[in-house]
């Protein structure tokens, strides 16, 4: 069975590719095809990210198994048909993270034909841009849960004397 996955280019105007891929690759197989499909070289660092419909990051899925005793979870570790199960089912992709190209990635469609050379690329729209465009990450503002706003902590003297304290 195929899996028809849309990506999804976060710039300001719509870049889209269409990929078609075996539902038994691993997500290592459609960052290589994504990477192809907007022409970047697949050379550099990059992430899947679990999701909500509302496109809310979750749990980071990383290339490559970053964990010293090589038992983590990574892209060749997951497969598309236990990743990505239901049409609807959505991704974030981050391809190299000097540059941040963020993806939108979907799960559109499901085939049994299986009449192609896969993963292929089944529709494409728009170009992409010279560079990516620059993230801002600003993070909310988190309430005070302990009070410790209108604390003084200036009461406490300076470290001058550290020397003079035994612990």
């Amino acid at each position: 069975m195929k899996y028809k996955i849309r990506a999804i280019l976060d710039v300001k105007n719509d870049v889209i590719r269409d990929v078609l891929i075996d539902k038994s690759n691993t997500l290592e197989n459609l960052h290589k095809a994504i990477t192809k499909a907007f022409g970047f070289n697949g050379q550099e660092m990059a992430s899947f990210y679990r999701t909500d419909n509302e496109w809310n990051q979750g749990e980071e899925i990383p290339l490559f198994d970053m964990s010293d005793a090589g038992k983590s979870i990574s892209m060749q570790s997951c497969i598309l048909s236990e990743t990505l199960k239901n049409n609807g089912d959505k991704l974030i992709y981050v391809y190299d993270f000097m540059a941040m190209w963020t993806f939108f990635i979907e799960l559109t469609d499901k085939d049994n034909s299986t009449n192609s050379e896969l993963p292929n690329i089944a529709f494409s729209f728009g170009n992409v841009p010279e560079t990516a465009p620059k993230k801002e990450f600003i993070a909310d503002t988190l309430e005070d849960a302990f009070g410790l706003e209108d604390d003084n902590f200036d009461d406490f003297g300076s470290f001058e004397n550290i020397d003079d304290y035994d612990f």
